[in-house]
């Protein structure tokens, strides 16, 4: 089986090989993908193959910072690897190198210097990477003899044999280097609850609101440049959730929370971006007391039928995390909030008491989202919600009345069958409690719902 090794430079991992010969020759897998992920590589969506043919020992090529990650080998001959960290952050100017066989590959982050010198006649070095050349663009590049990072070249840059072209003999040293910046997050539906909470929690992301992109309009996401961006959150959906169920929202359901992401799942094909998407407990029916992600969706009602639809257009595309939420409360008119007022007024209400979960903090929800993209975690589909003991929405609303100084006997149980009474009201799951354990086995823990709900309350 291959073995991984890290570095000093953060996320560049070298890949031992197995290599099978006899006397006909040799056979590796260079890529196997879920051999790969397995180990810890991300799973970086290599959309194409490159391989530079070197006639004779002593080429020396680099080192250059293209804005795409890389996963290099030789398949015949040997390299002396170069590796110089060129990100803005604490790395920058970290050398690390390594000579590469067959039986050696180097996965190498954008912003990191890649360089190579031939130590053998006939060396076919190849490489994948996870966006497609492009003439126009441009990228970083650094001096090959650079005093300050010194790299041990085998074979000395002043020997006749050294063979590097023009561009890299006028490379910059590393003291005229602009280091390079990491690609921007875009947050679609920057003006919503979560959207705001999530440009809270990535000052550096660009926000677009629907007048920038409507991705309910395939046209308008056509139209979009989404080049610039190494992940896309998607926090733009349709949510009035009664309202679904009549022919007009039901149409601008379907177009936003279906429609919207297949168009985005296209794009991120195509770009090679992240895209990240929020789905909710609604894609389950609420009959198992704990719902785990590789439960089968069962969407009861329009809204809920939408989400799902979203969630396989997702689904397909490598690169995604797929968040799945519950009882989302923000900064803006919410549950939690319409609580508050009511307890304030003076009004004893009756509150839905045999629907039950956790809620979840915009904040919180935010942090997630941060935690899997810094991190790497695997691609696929996430629960995220308040953590600790679930409650009914009943519960919720008494906890808000003690903190505002009422009584919880203040409020009284009402079944959904009699708060649907005389109203267009969707089919809601009667239990959302998610399973975090997914989530905690990437190092996160949501906090308890029952303490972040005292925060805001003492907050807001």
């Amino acid at each position: 089986m291959p073995t991984l090794d890290s570095t000093p430079i953060p996320g560049l991992l070298v890949v031992h090989l197995d290599v099978h010969g006899d006397d006909r020759g040799w056979f590796k897998e260079n890529w196997q993908r879920a051999k790969m992920i397995d180990l810890g590589l991300p799973d970086f969506g290599p959309v194409q193959n490159n391989v530079s043919y070197n006639s004779a020992t002593g080429v020396t090529r680099g080192i250059h910072a293209e804005p795409w990650d890389k996963f290099v080998s030789v398949t015949t001959g040997r390299v002396f690897g170069a590796w110089v960290d060129l990100r803005a952050g604490a790395s920058f100017g970290f050398v690390y190198t390594h000579e590469i066989g067959p039986d050696t590959a180097v996965y190498v982050p954008r912003g990191v210097g890649n360089a190579y010198q031939v130590l053998e006649d006939d060396t076919a070095y190849t490489y994948l990477v996870n966006a497609h050349w492009r003439p126009e663009v441009t990228y970083t590049e650094l001096h090959l003899g650079d005093p300050a990072v010194a790299i041990p070249w085998p074979i000395p840059l002043s020997d006749p044999r050294i063979q590097t072209s023009a561009k890299d003999a006028s490379n910059p040293m590393l003291a005229d280097v602009t280091p390079v910046a990491a690609d921007p997050v875009l947050v679609i539906g920057a003006g919503g609850q979560v959207g705001r909470a999530l440009l809270r929690e990535f000052p550096e992301a660009v926000g677009i609101t629907r007048d920038e992109l409507d991705i309910a309009d395939p046209v308008s996401v056509a139209r979009f440049d989404f080049s610039p961006y190494r992940a896309v959150i998607n926090a733009a959906a349709y949510t009035a959730v009664d309202a679904a169920e009549s022919p007009e929202g039901r149409s601008a359901a379907w177009a936003a929370n279906a429609s919207g992401p297949t168009s985005l799942a296209e794009a991120a094909s195509r770009h090679g971006f992240i895209l990240v998407h929020y789905s909710s407990d609604y894609v389950y029916d609420g009959e198992a007391a704990l719902h785990h992600e590789d439960e089968p969706m069962a969407p009861l009602g329009v809204y809920a039928q939408s989400k799902a639809a979203g969630d396989l257009a997702v689904s397909v595309t490598p690169r995604h995390y797929i968040l799945r939420t519950s009882w989302v409360i923000g900064d803006g008119h919410n549950f939690v909030a319409t609580m508050r007022r009511l307890a304030r007024d003076g009004v004893s209400p009756a509150v839905v008491s045999d629907q039950v979960g956790r809620l979840t903090f915009t904040a919180d929800l935010a942090a997630a989202t941060r935690h899997l993209l810094e991190t790497e975690a695997a691609y696929g589909i996430y629960h995220v919600s308040g953590s600790g003991q679930p409650g009914s929405w009943a519960d919720i609303a008494r906890a808000v009345f003690k903190a505002t100084g009422r009584s919880a006997r203040d409020v009284s149980d009402q079944s959904t069958a009699d708060y649907a009474q005389g109203r267009q009201v969707a089919p809601r799951p009667a239990n959302s409690v998610l399973s975090l354990t997914r989530l905690e086995a990437t190092g996160f823990t949501m906090p308890d719902q029952w303490a972040s709900l005292a925060g805001y309350l003492d907050e807001s």
